[in-house]
Order: structure tokens, then C-alpha cells, then sequence
């Protein structure tokens, strides 16, 4: 399916609030109603939209504590990198894992209780033999800046 500025229009809008109406959707992207549905069920069974989900403001619940890790593994085998990745994957405050280049292999977002927790994930980590050479921690101390959508309209104009 080729996607035209429409559908790139309707998936921006739909990222930004999932609980809009069709109408208000319609409106939007500047089609009648039954158009618009008709895109965005072509989106879904396509794929482009994966699910719906809410954000929750998690500091209305309680204090946390966001920590980005950097980790650079012993070895760089194709089983090195699927043992980490299999483990880290079930480490449920482990919440966005990045391959990335430079000075080390992974940069992992953490979100956790508090400092104590975290250290704890850690030391189990280090502790499992799964390939960590090193790490290195960054707490968040503030987040001024949080975006839930990608730019789609700017990366991908039409």
C-alpha cells in the first residue's frame, strides 16, 4: 500500500489522540466522514497502526526514578548480542533498548521505584554472565521535554 499526505495526515492526528472521533478526524485531514473511516481501517489491516494504548502520567501515582544506561558487551558475536537482548527483554522496567554506534552497544531506559531497585536490576544483570563488559548510568533529573509522536508530517511530507 502506498500511502499518500492523507494517510500520512490521518496517522499524525491518530498518534496524537487514538480516542478521536471520525468525524473529528474528518474534519482534520479534510474528508468526509466515510472516506476517513475507510483509510483508517486500510491503515489498520495494513499494519501502519499497531495499536492504541493510554498514556498514563506516571507521576501522579508516585515518585520513579528514569535512569539511561550505556552498555558495552564483552564480545560482539551474533549470540552475544541475542543473550543480552533475551534477558534484558525480560526486565520489565526496561522500557526502550537501543542499538546504537560509538563508544558502546546499548543505551537502555530504565524506569524504576527509585535508585535502590535500579541498582538491584543491575547487579542481577551483571550477575547473570550475559556479556556486559561495563555500563554507565544517567539519572534523569527532570524531563522538560517528552513527545509521544514521531514528526511524520516532516518526515515524510508529501
Amino acid at each position: 500500500m502506498k500511502l499518500d499526505r492523507i494517510d500520512i495526515k490521518i496517522l499524525y492526528e491518530l498518534q496524537k489522540n487514538g480516542r478521536i472521533t471520525n468525524v473529528e478526524l474528518a474534519e482534520l485531514v479534510n474528508l468526509s466522514p466515510s472516506p476517513c473511516l475507510m483509510r483508517v481501517k486500510k491503515l489498520q489491516a495494513e499494519g501502519y497502526v499497531s495499536g492504541y494504548s493510554a498514556q498514563i502520567n506516571v507521576s501522579k501515582l508516585g515518585q520513579t526514578l528514569t535512569v539511561f544506561t550505556e552498555v558495552t558487551l564483552k564480545n560482539h558475536r551474533q549470540i552475544d548480542f541475542a543473550r543480552f537482548l533475551a534477558a534484558v527483554e525480560k526486565v520489565e522496567q526496561v522500557i526502550e533498548c537501543h542499538l546504537v554506534s560509538g563508544g558502546y552497544d546499548y543505551m537502555l531506559k530504565f524506569v524504576t521505584s527509585g535508585i535502590a531497585e535500579y541498582q538491584i536490576i543491575m547487579e542481577r544483570l551483571t550477575d547473570m554472565d550475559i556479556g556486559i563488559d561495563k555500563y554507565f548510568s544517567f539519572v534523569v533529573l527532570k524531563s522538560p521535554i517528552v513527545k509521544s509522536h514521531m514528526p511524520l508530517t516532516s518526515l515524510f511530507p508529501m
